[in-house]
């Protein structure tokens, strides 16, 4: 398992809340289960006292996606880094369930997980995750969706580091919003233009004797 992909694990804490909604998908030890994946030892090991852990964790992780996004990277590393000392990670070389065409084992780092509870596991695995994706691609990258009031995370993979949304469909509402403002800025400025002209014309017209 390639460590970009751990980066992932933060992206999926962070939005299962919408602030702006008031909406929060974290309220039982089976959505914090479901956050790991099916296949996962440390989701089995979860219990309600990580509901509330989970949260502080989503918080401090969307504090580094929001510092991030407005720019302030050198806040976003030291936030980041608080996180990776608090859950530090156990690095390991693995080839289990990747073979080659000889089958022979593809070693790999993998991300042991084995914490004293599922909150310290995730968080560890989501904080490394994330610092192995800003120190490869660059703080940059890590990103809050423009589509208000969506606010959800998103890591750009794009090539010209132009993303700006979380989802094709965020990408699309905004854009009809946009597109609507601007012909209502239109209709407005006609309407404007429109009642100078007659207004002038009036003011030139001679009045009768």
């Amino acid at each position: 398992m390639e460590l970009a992909y751990y980066s992932d694990y933060a992206v999926r804490l962070v939005n299962t809340e919408e602030p702006a909604r008031n909406k929060d998908s974290l309220t039982s030890v089976e959505a914090v289960r479901e956050l790991f994946g099916a296949a996962s030892q440390m989701a089995r090991r979860a219990t309600d006292s990580d509901v509330t852990r989970f949260r502080s964790v989503r918080a401090r992780l969307r504090a580094v996606f929001t510092a991030a996004d407005e720019g302030d990277h050198t806040q976003a590393v030291d936030l980041l880094n608080s996180l990776l000392l608090e859950f530090p990670v156990s690095p390991q070389i693995s080839g289990h369930d990747y073979l080659d065409d000889e089958g022979h084992p593809r070693w790999h780092m993998h991300l042991a997980d084995h914490p004293s509870n599922a909150t310290s596991g995730y968080a560890a695995i989501a904080a490394m995750g994330l610092a192995f994706h800003l120190t490869e691609f660059g703080a940059d990258r890590l990103g809050l969706c423009q589509a208000s009031p969506c606010r959800n995370a998103y890591l750009d993979t794009s090539t010209n580091r132009s993303r700006r949304y979380c989802s094709d469909r965020c990408a699309t509402r905004a854009n009809v919003a946009a597109y609507r403002a601007r012909k209502r800025l239109e209709a407005d400025r006609s309407d404007h233009t429109g009642l100078s002209a007659e207004n002038s014309q009036e003011s030139t017209t001679p009045t009768d004797r």
